[in-house]
C-alpha cells in the first residue's frame, strides 16, 4: 500500500532538508557513480515504511531503483535482506539516514503492536491506538499500528465527539453535554464518553452514547461494569461499544477476559523500541 499522500511528500521534503541542509559536505570525498546497496535487519520483528523509503530516494534522484523484499507488516528475521537499492552514490548516501530512521521507527511500532495483538488471539477484542502520537507523524504511526494488526482510534478531534474528564468537569454534566453535542454535530458523528467512575459510565449509556471508555479501572472493575452496562443497553436499538483504556500492557489478557470490545493503549507508539536496520554497499553495479 502506498501511503505517500501530498502531505507526506511535504514531510519528506522537510526531513531531507533537515538532514542535508545546504549540501552533504562529505560528498567531496568520493566520486558520484552508480552503485548498489541493501538493507539488512539486525533483529527479528516486522517491517514497515517501504513506500516511504522509495519516495525518499525518488525525491533525491528519480533514477534510484528501490526493490522491496518485504511488504509492510511482514515478519523479518535478523540478518535478512529487506531492501535493495541501485543508483547514484550521492543520492543513496544523502537519503540513508532519513530513510532508515523512519522505517526503523515505524517497524518498531508494528512489532510492538503485533506482540499485543497476539495476546488477544482467540478473543473478539480489538487493540486500538490513541492520540498520543508524534506531532506530524500521526498518520504514519497509526498506519504502522494497522500493519501490526491493530485498529485506529480517532485520527483527530474532528473524527468523533469524545467527552473526556475536562469536558465533564467544565461542563454541566454528561446528559446536558451529550444533548448539546447532538444539536451541533452531524448526525453521523459518533459520541463517546470517557468514564472514570461507574456512575459516569452508567449515565453515559443511559444517555445513548455510541461508546463508553472505561479509564484506568482494574480488570475486576471492568468485568463487573461491562456486565452491568450490557444489561442497560439491551432495550436499546444500538449496542454500545465498551472500551478499556489506561491499562498496563502486561495485564492485557486480564482485560481481554472482561467482555470489552476494544482495548486502547498508546504503548505501541510511545513505548516501542526502534528496529535496527543497516545499509551495506556492494562493489557490483548490478543488484
Amino acid at each position: 500500500m502506498n501511503i505517500v499522500t501530498p502531505t507526506i511528500k511535504n514531510l519528506i521534503d522537510i526531513w531531507l532538508k533537515e538532514d542535508i541542509g545546504r549540501g552533504d559536505l562529505t560528498q567531496s570525498a568520493i566520486k558520484n557513480k552508480i552503485v548498489c546497496a541493501h538493507w539488512i535487519s539486525k533483529t527479528n520483528g516486522f517491517f514497515c515504511g517501504g513506500s516511504l523509503v522509495e519516495s525518499i530516494y525518488k525525491t533525491l534522484d528519480k533514477s534510484v531503483q528501490v526493490t522491496l523484499h518485504k511488504p509492510d507488516g511482514a515478519r523479518i528475521s535478523s540478518d535478512e535482506k529487506i531492501v535493495e537499492l541501485r543508483g547514484p552514490v550521492f543520492a543513496l548516501l544523502a537519503g540513508e539516514r532519513t530513510a532508515l530512521n523512519i522505517a526503523m521507527h515505524l517497524s518498531g511500532i508494528v512489532t510492538a503492536t503485533n506482540k499485543l495483538v497476539l495476546e488477544l488471539k482467540g478473543t473478539k477484542v480489538r487493540l486500538a491506538d490513541t492520540r498520543k502520537t508524534t506531532p506530524g507523524l500521526r498518520d504514519l504511526e497509526k498506519y504502522a499500528v494497522k500493519c501490526g494488526g491493530g485498529v485506529n482510534h480517532r485520527l483527530g478531534l474532528d473524527d468523533a465527539a469524545m467527552l473526556k474528564e475536562n469536558h465533564i468537569a467544565w461542563g454541566n454534566g454528561i446528559p446536558e453535554a451529550i444533548e448539546n453535542l447532538r444539536k451541533n454535530i452531524p448526525w453521523t458523528t459518533k459520541i463517546i464518553v470517557e468514564a472514570e467512575t461507574k456512575e459516569q459510565a452508567i449515565e453515559a449509556v443511559l444517555a445513548g452514547v455510541d461508546g463508553v471508555l472505561l479509564d484506568e479501572m482494574q480488570p475486576y472493575e471492568v468485568l463487573a461494569l461491562t456486565t452491568q452496562l450490557r444489561g442497560l443497553d439491551k432495550g436499546s436499538s444500538k449496542t454500545v461499544i465498551i472500551e478499556a483504556s489506561g491499562i498496563s500492557p502486561q495485564d492485557i489478557k486480564q482485560y481481554a477476559s472482561t467482555g470489552v470490545d476494544i482495548i486502547s493503549t498508546s504503548a505501541p507508539i510511545t513505548q516501542s523500541k526502534w528496529m535496527d536496520f543497516s545499509m551495506r554497499f556492494t562493489e557490483k553495479s548490478t543488484c
